[in-house]
């Protein structure tokens, strides 16, 4: 459109700046806005190699689960009084994080009896989870798109490996993935990289070609320190507690536009 420096044309151009900003809501503009600029973030990985996963709150909404079974354990030994931990006590100092990390943080003292502590969460969480346990959306719509382009997978997890094994499977995950890293394989677990550098050691891609869909603080700071994006995934903890660990693009789950116009870009880019 060209703007005149007549009265009728600075006129017509605010009456058509009220029309839109009266039919458009400011959350869609954003939302137009962010699409926009999302598009390149994963360009440069041109030609992909690999997608990289983290499971629980990445594969699979289980933190409620997780979340269940700690708050209902912590209050029988009497943790904080008897009063029931809250989901945001559970997002801050539990939810991605490696479980000896976690036995030290309520048993400082007594590290074996924090480890026995978890060992009884854990199964706790697999009798739920055997039950209960359902996919991100657009999970599978993104799996499909990784095995039509013949791309490498692996999943790199902090949980304990009968958790994991047990929630690949249930997702009918067990053959897509190529290997699966735990942060008991490593000397460190999330945070630290050393997970997500295994994984690419395991698969032989290089971390210029691959990127991470992850759902916690600790996993993006994982990725992150690895040198590769990370798209975190908004499942149940809060986009701006995310962003303290500079994902490379935040999604609302596998079906979310920004994601899918990252990956058009990407397509186009490795053609």
């Amino acid at each position: 459109m060209t703007v005149s420096s007549g009265d009728n044309s600075v006129e017509r151009l605010s009456s058509y700046i009220d029309v839109v900003t009266e039919t458009v809501t400011p959350d869609a503009i954003l939302d137009l806005l962010f699409k926009g600029a999302c598009k390149d973030l994963l360009a440069k990985l041109a030609p992909l190699e690999a997608v990289l996963f983290d499971v629980d709150g990445t594969l699979c909404d289980s933190d409620p689960l997780h979340y269940y079974a700690f708050r209902e354990m912590l209050q029988e030994i009497g943790y904080n009084d008897g009063v029931p931990i809250t989901e945001d006590f559970f997002v801050q100092n539990i939810a991605g994080k490696h479980n000896p990390d976690i036995a030290l943080l309520f048993f400082p003292d007594d590290l074996p009896r924090g480890m026995k502590f978890l060992e009884d969460k854990e199964a706790m969480f697999r009798r739920l989870a055997s039950e209960q346990l359902k996919p991100i959306d657009g999970l599978y719509k993104l799996k499909k798109w990784i095995e039509d382009r013949g791309l490498k997978r692996a999943a790199v997890t902090n949980a304990p490996r009968p958790n994991a094994e047990l929630m690949i499977s249930i997702l009918g995950l067990s053959d897509f993935f190529q290997a699966v890293i735990l942060g008991d394989d490593c000397e460190h677990g999330k945070p630290y990289p050393d997970p997500y550098l295994k994984a690419l050691e395991i698969l032989k891609v290089s971390k210029d070609h691959t990127f991470i869909c992850e759902d916690s603080v600790s996993g993006i700071k994982a990725g992150v320190a690895a040198g590769m994006p990370v798209a975190g995934l908004t499942t149940r903890n809060p986009e701006q507690l995310l962003l303290t660990a500079n994902p490379t693009l935040l999604i609302k789950d596998y079906d979310d536009p920004k994601l899918w116009a990252a990956l058009e870009e990407l397509d186009k880019k490795g053609a």
